[in-house]
């Protein structure tokens, strides 16, 4: 099991320093299908359903974990059956922890739903 997975997001507020180049490249191997912003600012990754009602229910269970979290991606469907989840903690124009971890839980709800 990941470590991020068994972390909870904790809230960053302005003044909070983003993640050094080193700190992102220490967690990057967790979550190794996301593709971190060439400003390194987020962390993004594209998912493909089956049909539109997969890909939008993939998105509410997105959301539920959110919400649990306290930790909002940016999530856009396209195509009718991909979604594009962006990560980025707001308050500190850039990424912090709670962007891994959340980039493994969503990872794990994918996989959940794969099978």
């Amino acid at each position: 099991m990941s470590d991020l997975l068994s972390k909870k997001c904790v809230p960053c507020e302005g003044g909070t320093e983003p993640l050094s180049a080193t700190e992102i490249a220490d967690l990057s191997p967790q979550v190794p299908e996301w593709t971190i912003a060439t400003d390194s600012k987020s962390i993004s990754m594209e998912f493909v359903f089956k049909d539109f009602v997969t890909a939008v229910v993939f998105i509410t269970d997105v959301a539920h974990i959110a919400e649990e979290e306290g930790h909002h991606p940016d999530l856009n469907l396209h195509n009718w059956n991909k979604v594009l989840v962006t990560l980025s903690t707001h308050a500190i124009k850039g990424l912090s922890e709670n962007d891994f971890i959340m980039a493994a839980k969503i990872d794990q709800v994918h996989a959940e739903g794969a099978q």
